[in-house]
């Protein structure tokens, strides 16, 4: 349960993170970036079975 909510939100973060629209396209890789560090947080979590 706890799982497959984290993987709705990540996918939701993906989608924020595109920088598709003016507003966004100033912020540079920091939102991508992050997105980055919480998948990679997420891997770790799974392979160790804390997820």
């Amino acid at each position: 349960m706890v799982s497959t909510l984290v993987i709705v939100l990540l996918i939701l973060f993906a989608v924020g993170a595109v920088p598709a629209w003016p507003y966004s396209r100033e912020w540079g890789y920091y939102p991508s970036g992050l997105l980055g560090l919480l998948l990679v947080i997420m891997i770790v979590l799974a392979l160790t079975g804390r997820l």
